[in-house]
């Protein structure tokens, strides 16, 4: 049996309040501890810290994807749940194809040899999957 402080693993006793527990409750309670400290540490050292007086692109480059305006944001949301949509119309095999080759950035090459099929079969399913996707847009 160990002996432990409990305000030493719990923050709201404000008092020394000591109880005894089985020692491989203490290791458990013990090791804890050390990781919650590793982890705060390795947090603390993984930390980017960037200054907006230095004009060297970061703040550009972290808010490019947010675009300008709210209204700039919500378009895009709406042009992506417009692709998911046109997608998500297209048969399985052609819309797996047509997401692996444009938006995975998979060669017709590779996708033919995962799905043990010929390239030309591949090339002819993402062309029919895009005119069904012109389609679906017009």
């Amino acid at each position: 049996m160990a002996i432990i402080n409990m305000r030493d693993y719990y923050p709201w006793y404000k008092q020394d309040e000591f109880i005894e527990v089985p020692d491989d409750v203490a290791d458990e309670m013990f090791a804890d501890k050390r990781y919650e400290k590793v982890h705060k540490q390795r947090i603390r050292r993984n930390m980017s810290f960037y200054s907006l007086d230095v004009d060297d692109g970061i703040e550009a480059s972290a808010t490019a994807c947010c675009g300008d305006t709210p209204e700039a944001v919500f378009d895009m949301m709406e042009r992506h749940c417009s692709l998911c949509r046109a997608l998500n119309s297209l048969p399985e095999i052609q819309g797996r194809r047509v997401e692996a080759h444009y938006l995975l950035g998979k060669s017709q090459t590779a996708i033919a040899e995962d799905e043990n099929v010929s390239i030309e079969a591949v090339s002819k399913s993402i062309g029919k999957g895009l005119e069904a996707m012109k389609k679906y847009f017009s």
